[in-house]
This record gives C-alpha cells, sequence and structure tokens, in this order.
C-alpha cells in the first residue's frame, strides 16, 4: 500500500448512467462531451445487462474523459441492480443476485449495489428497484447517494412540476437508512461508498404530445452527486486504458473516495485524514490508535463539519481547518453542510489497535 505521505492525484467524475445501449437517449460521445463541457475527469457507464458498449469499442479517451464501462444487472424480479465493472463478458441472465454477486467477484471484477434503499409513492408506472439479498459477503461498494432516485423518492403529486425546472435544487442529501447500512458493514468488512447519477436524458411528451421535453440532460446531473477519487498515480488522457482503469479501480477499491453534490460547491481540494506520532492515513486507510491522534478536515470553503463514528455523530465544528480529537478505536468518516445543504461525504478511516 503507498504511504500516506505521498502524493494523491484527485480525480473527479459521475456514476451510473444509461446510454442508448439500453434507456437512456445518448451515446456514449455525447455522454462523453457533456462531461467534458463541466470540468469531468471520467465517467462509468452501466447500461442494464449488457456489455455491447464495451465490444463496440465505446470505452476510450473522448478528450480529457475517460468513459469506462461496467454494466447494472438485476434479477428476474427486476430488483438488486448491482453495478459490474472490470468484466470483459456478461455474466449469465436469470440468476439470483446472490449468484451474480458472487460470479462478478469470481471473474475478477467487482460490484457496487445501486440505489439499496429505495421506496417510491408516488409513480405507479416507475416503482422501486430495492436491494434485498444483504447477506451476499461479496459486494464491494453501495451506492449510498443516487440523484435519480433521490428525485424521484421525493416526488408528490404537488411537488413534480417544481421538481422538474429545479432537478438540482432538488438533490438534497443521501438517505440516511443506506449511511445505516453502510456504516454496519464497514465495521465489519471494507465497503466503498460512491454517488450515483442514474442518468438516463429520459425523453418525455407534454400537451398531449405536442412538447418533447428531457428528464434529465446529461450535463444537468453531471452537476449533481460526483464522486470524487485520490488516485496513487496521475492520470493523462491518452495513457493506456487498461493503465487508466487499473488506477481507477484501486482507487475506489481502497475506498479512496469522497461524494459530493456539485451544486452546492465544487469539492475539489476536501481532505480528511488521521494523523499522530506513529503515522497518518488518508481515507481508506486505517492507522494505530495512540494518544496523540486526531484528525484533520480541510475543506474549500467554510461549512459545518460532522464527526462520525461507527455510525454515530460524535464531534461537530464549523470553519474550512478543522482538528477533531480522537480517543477511540472504530471507523470514522466526515460529513459536512454548507448553508445546512449535504454537500461533501467521506469514506471511512479506520483507528485500531496496535
Amino acid at each position: 500500500m503507498k504511504k500516506s505521505n505521498a502524493p494523491y492525484y484527485e480525480v473527479v467524475g459521475c456514476i451510473h448512467m444509461h446510454s442508448i445501449y439500453s434507456d437512456g437517449t445518448g451515446t456514449i460521445s455525447k455522454m462523453a462531451s457533456a462531461a467534458n463541457d463541466v470540468g469531468l475527469d471520467y465517467i462509468m457507464v452501466t447500461d442494464h445487462n449488457n456489455l455491447r458498449a464495451l465490444a463496440n469499442g465505446e470505452e476510450k479517451w473522448y478528450g480529457r474523459v475517460l468513459a469506462i464501462i461496467g454494466y447494472e444487472i438485476n434479477d428476474v424480479n427486476d430488483l438488486n441492480h448491482y453495478l459490474a465493472f472490470g468484466l470483459t463478458e456478461e455474466i449469465a441472465k436469470n440468476i439470483p443476485a446472490f449468484e451474480y454477486v458472487k460470479r462478478v467477484k469470481k471473474k475478477g471484477g467487482f460490484g457496487i449495489i445501486a440505489h439499496p434503499d429505495e421506496v417510491r409513492h408516488a409513480m405507479v408506472e416507475h416503482p422501486p428497484y430495492p436491494w434485498t439479498e444483504w447477506e451476499s459477503p461479496d459486494y464491494q461498494g453501495i451506492e449510498i447517494w443516487n440523484q435519480m432516485s433521490e428525485w424521484m423518492e421525493g416526488l408528490t403529486p404537488w411537488n413534480k412540476l417544481w421538481r422538474f425546472v429545479n432537478p438540482r435544487r432538488s438533490t438534497e442529501a443521501p438517505v440516511e437508512r443506506t449511511l445505516q447500512r453502510w456504516d454496519r458493514v464497514n465495521q465489519k468488512r471494507k465497503v466503498v461508498g460512491i454517488g450515483g447519477v442514474d442518468a438516463h436524458a429520459h425523453r418525455h411528451k407534454m400537451f398531449g404530445g405536442l412538447i418533447g421535453v428531457t428528464i434529465f440532460p446529461y450535463k444537468v446531473q453531471f452537476q449533481t452527486v460526483r464522486t470524487h477519487l485520490l488516485l496513487e498515480k496521475k492520470l493523462s488522457p491518452g495513457m493506456d486504458i487498461e493503465e487508466a482503469k487499473k488506477i481507477i479501480y484501486d482507487a475506489i477499491l481502497d475506498c479512496r473516495v469522497f461524494i459530493s453534490n456539485y451544486f452546492n460547491g465544487d469539492a475539489s481540494g476536501f481532505r480528511f485524514l488521521a494523523k499522530n506520532r506513529i503515522g497518518r492515513a488518508i481515507i481508506g486507510e486505517k492507522l494505530v490508535l495512540d494518544v496523540s491522534t486526531r484528525f484533520l478536515v480541510n475543506v474549500p470553503a467554510e461549512a459545518q463539519v460532522r464527526l462520525i463514528l461507527n455510525g454515530e455523530l460524535v464531534a461537530e465544528k464549523f470553519g474550512k481547518n478543522i482538528e477533531f480529537p480522537c480517543a477511540d478505536t472504530g471507523v470514522y468518516r466526515v460529513e459536512v453542510f454548507r448553508d445546512k445543504r449535504a454537500w461533501i461525504y467521506s469514506n471511512h478511516i479506520r483507528v485500531e489497535r496496535e
């Protein structure tokens, strides 16, 4: 493992999106162009139940943006949606979730549970797709914040128009029950938390089909929930695809990740680390407890910072450069709120006894 005092290189991107290869309306090229326009470094495409985009050579650099191709698997009941990456061929269809999670891992890939605690009431034609196979020991990640899922879950007959007109403003915070699940599993094993946009750019007909509108353009959703990665090596546009993917996958699997809502500000430069006389650890790493142990949080703008230990709030401060004492072992993460709006969620740092 890389030493924490060596430099890490931050990249920012969006995960979980759909193209014309399934139920999205845009080409991979169009999606990558939108990502370039809003300053992203990577996108991770997850069309439903197929890797045709990969087979057709769509996984490549588009300007400064690297488009990585995975796919979204579901069971026969259209539940247990799973974002699978690192595969060159599709897993057999119509098998139980427990089995395809195991097969993804066995084939050298990794997977992230999508919109795990989804609940919907307002639109019968769009039912929820929650995760039910929590006994699986093989999933490696949880989508702790899904922009489209949150948007649809919050719909009521009275706010549909407002939420349609204000998709970014209606992105508020991760689902608390998902955060609780994520904290619990991380007390047993390391599981990465990522943010997803679940972008489709759906076309919707209004006024008897006279007017067509897009819900929502890719460029709009790419300015909501973003996933920041701390890389061990610097990405350079045009570098070998397999090398670039390995650098990105290593960061995700090592949990060197934080999530932000771009609507509340650019979170680039945020850092959360633990430090003592023995050493130091960044997000995703571990540190041996010592009486001198403390946490350092650097935020791009003044904000309210909450320190979470094993899922419980243990300290809270306002500022830009903040220090928290550490007196106990466990898994720690931080939540950052700006103007009372959820802004940044870090992955965990583990503090252990020697």
